[in-house]
């Protein structure tokens, strides 16, 4: 980035409010500097925010694998693009230069041009954190098909929803995959699938793991020796800044899986501009984020917005305890990260493991620490703080969605003072607000409300694919003419922002509205606890009461389970007041979560309320077999 790179508080203040105050001039300097194009936009931007329809770039004619690779090729063709870690640290880490990636792009681009695939296309890909799954997505890009990543872990019934709602033409898989000691059966996986899946013409399928797979014929081919034969040479496509990029569907914790559909142009800058200012980016850095690409986190902070500027970034087939839980921090010192951006429930999870699997390790090369996913708490932040950052690092609390395409608030490091849990400020061009349940704009410090935001920014999602009533619904009618996140959000003395968790976790309690993300705060904070849930359930004369699933660590499991539940109660109590205590606590093994560490929490109210009869499809769950364990313990 060659202009808008923050430099200090004073810089962001003045870049704020030029960006505020002339968003198209703010964004126009940006896309113009730090970009190459075929042509240039006739318009910045043109919205209907009543209408959810949002147009970036306008006109604007560019690939964006020329943007990621072929303009590093005269400076960085040499540099390390990306660095593979594989799963087990005895396999030797790949090394790909950003020469060799656009060798590999190309060739991976005319095997899906020679297979049938042609513009608009979509393209389901389902493989495991392996340098083919970041070349397959450059690739899609390269030929102008839309890519839909499906995370490598969900079930048949759930790849088979997403590839027929996107009416993909070709799945991108392996035979198998890597996961810690595990090894897991991907084709036949996507066997079942296609089944019921009348759109797809091809499967191609990638060695990985050697084991033995059924090949249809005609339908399905191994990748390599179609890639063997490709030619190294793709021209890449001209696409319009409003083409579309990639669809990708969000976990369905809630109702029916939505494709998010992101376009070219905006979602491009947006992303390269927020890696480079958040992320602290510099020339010779090396950065990990540990999240799957399966994820948007993974798109665009391992894929995108790293290789829009030229950077280094790391892909990670394994698991943070495998084969020992100190492999994040033994990665760390292996390739001297610089930036290293994970998930709150990653980083308490291994907070409850001895000290002494992050005090092995030299994590000196770190510079910036970051956390993603959902709000952290203040335990694990501290954690992170005092053990991994050594108190050196800044950590960028970073709070956004699949749907914003990048991070919209976050402390910018070296620059933002951190607060503990809170996310702080608005990047530049982001405009939150606010807004009481009368659609009023709340104004003014130490406010609570609803978060929205006031005018579009260039990474926004357009549209549901093939439903944009849906989107509109959603997003752009609970607050006309602004986009609602489904967050509440804390405004506090300074400005500063903090997440208190989705608008539908709020539980009336006695005529009190009680956020649950503070509340799990505060169970968290006993020293028992590794992590807990609130959910709401009926009461008589409340209306509402509080139920906790709380999960201990090892150094609780032999406590009186009754002194505790007083314990966490008056925790509670001395933090919030003792409106919030909690009614009844259960105390559970571990807690359903999606893959990207969400907590289903439909469940857990269902669970609450007695009511056992229908818990929905729990097969996109990291651990479904624990919804049984706790039904069946429920105090």
């Amino acid at each position: 980035m060659k202009n808008y790179v923050i430099d200090d508080l004073p810089d962001y203040f003045k870049q704020y409010k030029k960006s505020i105050k002339n968003p198209k001039k703010f964004w126009d300097k940006v896309a113009d500097e730090n970009f190459v194009w075929y042509q240039r936009w006739s318009k910045v931007v043109d919205y209907n925010m009543e209408e959810a329809k949002i147009k970036w770039f306008k006109n604007a004619k560019l690939n964006i694998t020329k943007n990621c690779i072929d303009r590093h090729l005269n400076e960085r063709g040499d540099k390390m693009a990306i660095i593979f870690e594989p799963n087990d640290p005895k396999e030797e880490a790949q090394h790909i230069s950003y020469s060799e990636l656009r060798d590999r792009v190309c060739k991976m681009a005319n095997v899906l041009r020679d297979q049938g695939v042609q513009k608009g296309d979509r393209v389901c890909i389902y493989l495991p954190m392996i340098p083919e799954l970041a070349v397959s997505m450059l690739a899609c890009a390269r030929l102008g098909a839309v890519h839909s990543v499906i995370f490598a872990g969900f079930s048949a019934n759930a790849v088979e929803s997403r590839v027929n709602d996107c009416g993909a033409k070709m799945i991108i898989c392996s035979d198998g995959s890597f996961r810690g000691s595990k090894s897991i059966d991907l084709k036949g996986i996507i066997d079942e699938a296609v089944e019921k899946c009348p759109t797809v013409e091809k499967v191609l399928v990638v060695k990985r793991t050697g084991s033995e797979v059924k090949m249809k014929e005609g339908r399905d081919f191994w990748l390599e020796p179609l890639y063997e034969k490709a030619a190294s040479d793709f021209i890449s496509v001209i696409m319009d800044a409003e083409d579309p990029l990639f669809i990708l569907y969000t976990s369905g914790s809630t109702g029916k899986p939505k494709g998010m559909l992101h376009t070219t142009a905006g979602y491009m800058v947006y992303t390269a501009y927020t890696f480079k200012n958040v992320f602290n980016y510099k020339e010779n850095d090396i950065y990990w984020c540990t999240a799957d690409i399966g994820w948007i986190t993974g798109h665009s902070y391992i894929l995108y917005g790293p290789l829009a500027n030229g950077a280094t970034t790391v892909i990670f087939e394994g698991v943070p305890t495998y084969p020992e839980p100190d492999r994040f921090w033994e990665v760390i010192e292996k390739h001297k990260v610089t930036q290293f951006y994970t998930a709150p429930t990653a980083i308490r999870a291994l907070a409850k493991e001895s000290y002494e699997w992050v005090e092995k390790h030299d994590l000196s090369s770190l510079r910036v620490i970051g956390s993603v996913g959902e709000p952290i708490n203040d335990e694990a932040w501290h954690w992170y703080n005092d053990h991994v950052g050594k108190k050196k690092c800044p950590i960028v609390d970073t709070w956004w969605q699949t749907e914003t395409g990048g991070i919209m608030i976050s402390p910018l490091p070296f620059i933002t003072p951190t607060k503990p849990t809170y996310a702080t400020l608005p990047l530049p061009g982001i405009q939150p607000v606010l807004m009481d349940d009368k659609r009023n704009e709340i104004t003014g410090n130490q406010v609570d409300g609803n978060l929205c935001i006031r005018f579009p920014w260039p990474g926004i999602a357009r549209t549901i694919w093939g439903d944009h009533q849906r989107y509109k619904d959603t997003y752009f009618t609970a607050f006309p003419g602004k986009y609602f996140t489904g967050d509440g959000a804390l405004r506090d003395e300074v400005g500063y922002y903090r997440i208190t968790g989705r608008v539908d976790d709020v539980i009336i309690v006695s005529g009190h509205n009680l956020g649950t993300a503070p509340i799990e705060d505060s169970v968290n904070l006993h020293p028992a606890v590794a992590e807990s849930a609130i959910v709401g359930y009926p009461h008589d004369v409340k209306g509402s009461a509080l139920y906790g699933f709380v999960m201990l660590k090892d150094s609780g499991e032999d406590r009186d389970r009754d002194n505790l539940r007083k314990e966490i109660n008056n925790v509670i109590s001395d933090t919030i007041g003792p409106i919030a205590k909690l009614d009844k606590i259960q105390f559970v093994s571990a807690l359903p979560k999606t893959r990207s560490g969400k907590i289903m929490r439909r469940i857990l109210r269902k669970i609450a309320e007695g009511d056992f009869a229908n818990f929905g499809d729990t097969s996109t769950l990291l651990n479904p077999e624990i919804v049984e364990e706790i039904k069946n313990e429920k105090i």
